[in-house]
């Protein structure tokens, strides 16, 4: 198999695995699910991939399930490094304009994404089997979609405080700002997988960025 920068995976208690054995089978298993779907890719596929016999993936995993399962463990492991830390919350309000604020989130997601090809392998994955996995569902709609609201709406409340941005309420701006994006994230991350250019929606993310800074801008107050 390619070799890849060192990575610490979690098994689904949230063990760090160290067998490396357990871990190729772990990559292995990402790219095949994403590229075949879940149900298409066989363990045969998998244990062949990784140089194995189709017996020895139980002595690292109970089922072809359970490999799932522990990719979206470490899925959500990546997808929370992304957002701003609670712990952080009142630092970031003090210390960066909304616009730097909204770029660094920006650089996060890109960072992430383009960081290790199996990102965005998992993401291929989260999307097909959001319909029918419900770790798919509660990653996507808790851990993404509901966590990433929480966490804009905690650093706009904070920054209207300071009167950095208007004093609207912070949920509705996370939302006017956020659920855009999640239509852009997918798109980004579908012309990834394709190979095809992702300039166009780059210009328009620093767009959204602009407009929604001159929005929420506090009369005389420059957000820049």
């Amino acid at each position: 198999m390619e070799q890849h920068a060192e990575k610490t995976f979690y098994d689904i208690e949230g063990h760090p695995i160290r067998t490396p054995t357990k871990i190729n089978l772990l990559r292995a298993a990402v790219e095949l699910f994403a590229q075949r779907g879940y149900s298409a890719a066989s363990v045969r596929d998998i244990t062949k991939r990784v140089g194995i016999k189709e017996s020895s993936l139980y002595k690292h995993f109970q089922s072809k399930d359970e490999m799932l399962e522990t990719i979206f463990v470490n899925f959500r492991r990546d997808v929370e490094a992304i957002l701003p830390p609670l712990e952080s919350i009142d630092r970031i309000v003090e210390a960066m304009s909304l616009r730097d604020f909204l770029e660094r989130g920006w650089a996060n997601y890109k960072a992430h994404i383009h960081g290790d090809p199996l990102h965005l392998h998992v993401w291929s994955i989260v999307y097909s089997e959001l319909f029918r996995h419900p770790m798919a569902k509660d990653i996507y709609m808790n851990g993404i979609v509901a966590r990433t609201i929480d966490r804009l709406a905690l650093v706009f409340a904070g920054m209207a405080k300071r009167g950095k941005i208007a004093a609207l309420d912070p949920r509705l701006l996370a939302s006017e700002y956020q659920y855009p994006l999640f239509a852009v994230i997918m798109e980004y991350s579908v012309r990834l997988s394709d190979g095809e250019s992702v300039d166009d929606l780059e210009r328009q993310v620093a767009e959204h960025i602009r407009y929604f800074c001159e929005t929420v801008r506090p009369k005389g107050i420059s957000l820049t």
